[in-house]
């Protein structure tokens, strides 16, 4: 091209095609697909780091329909998809936890239940997943409903679970135990408290979201004192979280401001397929994992990980 000809039609340039695009819009179909596909290419891409030492997480919340046994089956397949070993341990009488993860937990079959009454050894009650590697289910069965009266006349009775914990994890190489515990602040929850670690509570984020929350953590700080010196809360997760209402956002950032550094960046979103897949025995993330369910559970797992190194780090 000759000079004349550069004068008067100049070589374009990209900042010159960029002035002339509308401002970028994240509410669109398109771009929300994007940010998806980016968000699920970092959340699959990296293997999930293996702590030092087994982490025990206590699931809990005394208020029912929060997410408890949602959140304990899909952060447990998470996990073990990424080839970590986890251990679930179903200490609710409903048994959800065991039904989600295809665990036979009819009346009879060696259960929880065996586990803190009769002082079975966990080995004899653990079952595998039938379909993921890496992960093992202590199921409820009905029986535990009666378990709580049972317990109250036995010696150290607040100890039983984490005893039966302390052989199995003697001899097996377990990465994650999570204990999925009942609705109520009675023995049972008691034992899990004693038993763990860690403390993981999901945080529906809706108008009653901290209703109760306090009598839990005053509960926590009992057993800290008296039980368990070394039980810390270590995470909160906010569930059930739609994006469109302020109210979702004002609970989520009442949560935040609260407990601050032990929240997860990472909110669960009201989902339908996650509400399905367990009736089909199964977790979202077998059920759908494509989903925004399932990706969220995902990117969930892989911060409770990485948390749990940046802590170890720090100590």
């Amino acid at each position: 091209m000759s000079e004349q000809n550069r004068e008067t039609n100049p070589v374009p340039r990209a900042g010159d095609y960029a002035r002339d695009l509308p401002p970028y819009d994240s509410s669109t179909p398109m771009a929300r697909e994007i940010e998806e596909q980016l968000r699920r290419r970092q959340a699959v891409g990296a293997p999930l780091p293996r702590p030092d030492q087994t982490r025990t997480f206590v699931v809990a919340n005394q208020k029912g329909g929060v997410g408890k046994t949602t959140t304990t089956v899909n952060l447990a397949v998470a996990l073990a998809q990424h080839g970590l070993r986890v251990l679930v341990i179903d200490l609710d009488p409903q048994g959800n936890a065991s039904t989600a993860l295809a665990t036979e937990h009819r009346r009879g079959t060696p259960s929880t239940y065996d586990v803190l009454v009769d002082g079975l050894p966990i080995a004899d009650a653990v079952q595998s997943h039938p379909e993921i590697a890496n992960l093992e289910v202590v199921p409820a069965t009905i029986d535990l409903a009666g378990a709580e009266i049972e317990l109250v006349s036995m010696v150290s009775r607040e100890n039983r679970l984490r005893t039966a914990i302390g052989k199995y994890l003697a001899d097996h190489q377990v990465d994650y135990v999570f204990i999925d515990c009942p609705p109520s602040l009675g023995l049972l929850t008691l034992n899990a408290l004693v038993g763990g670690d860690e403390m993981l509570i999901p945080i529906q984020a809706e108008y009653y979201a901290l209703e109760g929350l306090g009598q839990l953590l005053e509960t926590v700080q009992m057993v800290k004192t008296h039980l368990n010196p070394g039980l810390e809360i270590s995470t909160i997760l906010i569930t059930m979280f739609d994006s469109r209402t302020n109210l979702a956002a004002g609970v989520a950032a009442e949560v935040r401001e609260h407990f601050e550094d032990q929240v997860l960046r990472t909110a669960i979103p009201r989902s339908v397929r996650v509400s399905e897949a367990p009736s089909y025995g199964q977790s979202v993330m077998t059920y759908d994992p494509g989903s925004p369910g399932a990706l969220s559970y995902l990117e969930a797992a892989r911060e409770l990980a990485q948390r749990g190194q940046k802590e170890h780090r720090n100590q």
